[in-house]
């Protein structure tokens, strides 16, 4: 009994350290896409968070302590996701969420981090993610209404002025739908044809004949994330329309190439992030030290090519250990003041530089407007 107690007393003496203070794992909660519909984008997030966690973790940490990332997998459901993400703060009792992979996941993720005042880094597109502004709730892609005036002052650059528009009802493609129509008309665009499709749909080409039979029509935009604009790609060259078509930054990543196919996809235009062009980029481009850095660990630890939604997860994650580090603390709040004064942070999505105002910290120069070739990503500009 006697060496019971001693090895006992030795334990907590070496738990508490000489200063007096539990040494305990900084607990970081996630709930990802890893399966489901929206595996392609959060299988990448999920294995770039367990990637950047082993790596601190090899480094020392933060601030000394250990990371301990307690992750679930949603599925893509956002009761499921709400689910968890209670379960994250009641039971696991996470300093931070990490996650919300779609629009529809975030969005049942906020009432929970909110209420239980844990800052919450969502990994999806929409504008309603953070506007208006929440005290908890940030983001790290740019929004729909960001790529949809990318893609307009791009079009409005090759004289375009009419175009047709075949928009996904999920979460995201609803909402880019509507964040397009509010403000085509102030790049002097008129909407001729606006078509919708389901999440569910295997073929598009009814929508698509009715666009391509509208006259005027110069381009069409599809704002959407999934298989669907995949398929969308696949029947617009299918029915041979000899128009430009462009897609949102929800399909920049290789493995949307590969569904729709190199030669329906070739010259689909779309906005992206510096990641996927790192190769191309300037030496003297502050993110290309960033995306190249990043590109390499990941291909390597996974043996698969990096996509734009993975670097949202690198940027949430960098985001929040830069934050955990000058608040000094692992308490939520104080974590929360901290992401909401991070400045000049390079990410592979843009240099972020948030305020009480802005829960993004993105303008439309972190946008990159791509054009895809011969099954690869080229800059248009």
């Amino acid at each position: 009994m006697a060496k019971l107690t001693t090895t006992t007393t030795l334990a907590a003496l070496l738990a508490f350290g000489l200063s007096g203070t539990a040494l305990a794992d900084i607990k970081i909660g996630a709930t990802l896409s890893a399966t489901g519909p929206a595996a392609f984008l959060g299988d990448p997030e999920a294995k770039t968070l367990e990637m950047l966690v082993k790596d601190l973790n090899a480094k020392g940490g933060i601030n000394g302590e250990k990371v301990d990332l307690v992750s679930y997998d949603d599925g893509g459901d956002p009761n499921k996701a709400r689910t968890f993400a209670t379960r994250l703060v009641e039971d696991d009792e996470v300093v931070a969420i990490i996650g919300g992979t779609t629009t529809g996941t975030s969005m049942t993720i906020i009432p929970v981090a909110e209420d239980a005042e844990v800052p919450f880094i969502s990994l999806a597109g929409a504008i309603e993610i953070i506007d208006p502004v929440r005290p908890f709730a940030f983001k790290t892609p740019h929004t729909d209404k960001m790529a949809c005036a990318k893609i307009f002052e791009n079009m409005k650059t090759r004289g375009f002025t009419r175009i047709g528009m075949i928009s996904g009802s999920d979460g995201f493609g609803d909402s880019m739908r509507k964040q397009c129509l509010a403000i085509v008309g102030d790049y002097g665009i008129e909407v001729a044809a606006d078509e919708r499709y389901g999440p569910q749909d295997a073929d598009m080409t009814p929508q698509l004949t009715n666009i391509k039979g509208t006259d005027g029509i110069q381009a069409v935009l599809n704002p959407g994330f999934g298989q669907g604009p995949a398929i969308v790609t696949r029947n617009y060259h299918q029915l041979a329309i000899d128009l430009p078509l462009y897609q949102s930054h929800g399909v920049a990543s290789k493995g949307f190439i590969d569904l729709a196919g190199k030669d329906a996809a070739e010259g689909v235009r779309l906005p992206g992030t510096a990641l996927l062009v790192g190769d191309l980029l300037p030496e003297g481009d502050p993110q290309k030290p960033v995306v190249d850095a990043y590109k390499a660990e990941f291909e390597k630890e996974t043996g698969t090519p990096v996509s734009t939604f993975g670097g949202y997860a690198h940027d949430a994650f960098a985001i929040l250990v830069d934050a955990i580090k000058r608040a000094g603390s692992d308490d939520p709040q104080a974590i929360r003041d901290a992401i909401e004064k991070t400045s000049g942070l390079v990410g592979t999505t843009g240099t972020v530089t948030m305020s009480p105002e802005d829960h993004l910290g993105l303008d439309l120069t972190a946008f990159r407007m791509l054009e895809i070739k011969d099954g690869g990503w080229t800059l248009v500009e």
